[in-house]
């Protein structure tokens, strides 16, 4: 096949023919018929993709590599950002953004166990669960409806000579007060970190300007996983306009080493071999120091390679998104009566990454979620609903040294018992969107 050609030419035709063969057997979207399932959310690709990914493995290089730097370079220019690290997961990026806030090289303003981290309890576990694990202390607040985010009015009592930062999600790509958050954070000193992984591409308008969610504060982390705002099936971001975290940042998801070379790169700063550190002999091999406990985050290149395809597409997923809710919203406003319907905060323009659904009193949540898995409609809980009540907390529950409660989480065991969400990803069609909304609306009449 490759005979008479060199490898330029040979990777040509190999990636000629991938593109034949993604047009041919990917992709192929059959007419909407009522029952037919609707995910909550799912990749959105085409050729671009697969060939990245392709070409990326014909170079096996397989860490990160050049595809890395070229997303890191995209993606920081995309949101506006200084400076950003792939990772292998959101998760991973949140773990990534906590840990950085504990290096000893932010002195005073280091999280030090027994510290206390600002939260809520009403979200994904991967938000609260680095505070636990480093032995911080997560201070719970309760959540307002209909925005599904913290209740700003309790940041104060929140507050005490412990706290050290506020870690928060944009909750299901709705933004949180950023206004007051920000101002409560720079008043007392506080770090912000913004869970940005359900909320690529939504906007937050603050101090006159119009800025992307996740880079107001201080840290802000993104995921890639296939349900997100887009994907490249694992990997995640973490990001900063900070010169100091964001290598703090590098070094804790490299190996805690304080070398900055790219892999496959030695001696970039030309003192590889002429340091003092610790207590080392001087000289030791640079690439080998470090200055943290870290861990390898890093992504693949190959995750790299999907991720440069798909931040082209990022506006044109969230003006989708946008379309597909306000579509949903004008058809269920008939049943506002029975169904708390979702808000976007003041000053914000959501990038949606689902539809939030409250039932009223006399409503059965339970009763309409089976309903609508019956008909084909995948459904989800606002993830942990209240975190406190799961089993991860058998152990420490009602341990007030290690978790902090302020008032009562009345919304917060609410959005427990009575909410569910459904998709408004870019793939979803008009049909799908009226089909759902005729379903729940039937539902609750019956």
């Amino acid at each position: 096949m490759f005979d008479g050609m060199d490898e330029k030419e040979a990777r040509e035709r190999i990636l000629s023919l991938v593109e034949e063969y993604c047009v041919k057997f990917h992709n192929k979207e059959k007419k909407f018929e009522a029952g037919d399932r609707i995910p909550y959310a799912s990749r959105i690709y085409n050729s671009e993709e697969m060939i990245n990914l392709v070409d990326s493995s014909l170079e096996f290089w397989l860490t990160s590599g050049r595809y890395t730097v070229q997303f890191e370079r995209e993606f920081a220019d995309f949101l506006g950002v200084k400076f950003c690290s792939l990772v292998n997961s959101g998760s991973s990026a949140n773990l990534l953004a906590f840990m950085s806030l504990t290096s000893p090289q932010l002195g005073d303003r280091r999280i030090k166990k027994g510290d206390e981290v600002i939260t809520v309890a009403a979200g994904f576990p991967t938000t609260v669960a680095p505070i636990i694990q480093y032995g911080a202390v997560p201070v719970f607040v309760d959540i307002e409806l209909p925005h599904y985010n913290i209740d700003v009015s309790q940041l104060e009592e929140a507050c005490s000579e412990k706290t050290k930062a506020v870690m928060l999600a944009h909750t299901l790509g709705n933004p949180f007060n950023l206004k007051e958050v920000k101002e409560f954070c720079d008043r007392n000193q506080l770090w912000l970190i913004e869970d940005n992984c359900d909320a690529l591409g939504s906007e937050y308008l603050i101090d006159g300007v119009s800025r992307l969610t996740g880079t107001i504060g201080d840290i802000g982390t993104s995921s890639f996983y296939p349900p997100h705002h887009m994907t490249m099936g694992e990997g995640g971001a973490v990001y900063t306009q900070n010169p100091l975290l964001h290598k703090i940042i590098r070094s804790m998801r490299d190996w805690g080493r304080d070398c900055i070379c790219n892999s496959g790169q030695d001696n970039m700063c030309g003192h590889r071999f002429d340091g003092q550190y610790g207590e080392l002999p001087k000289g030791y091999d640079h690439k080998y120091v470090y200055s943290h406990f870290g861990y390898n985050l890093k992504a693949t290149d190959m995750q790299a390679a999907i991720g440069c395809a798909q931040i082209k597409k990022v506006p044109e997923f969230t003006q989708k998104r946008r379309n597909n809710f306000e579509r949903l919203y004008s058809a269920l406003e008939t049943v506002s009566d029975k169904l708390i319907l979702p808000k976007a905060s003041e000053n914000s323009n959501p990038s949606w990454f689902g539809f939030l659904i409250t039932c009223r009193e006399g409503v059965d949540r339970s009763a309409l979620v089976l309903q609508l898995e019956k008909h084909g409609i995948q459904t989800r809980m606002l993830f942990a609903g209240n975190l406190i009540k799961h089993p991860c907390f058998d152990d420490i529950r009602g341990d007030f040294s290690r978790y902090r409660v302020v008032g009562g989480l009345t919304n917060t065991d609410r959005v427990m018992r009575d909410t569910f969400w459904v998709g408004v990803y870019p793939g979803m069609t008009e049909e799908k969107i009226d089909y759902m909304s005729d379903i729940i609306t039937q539902a609750l009449q019956a």
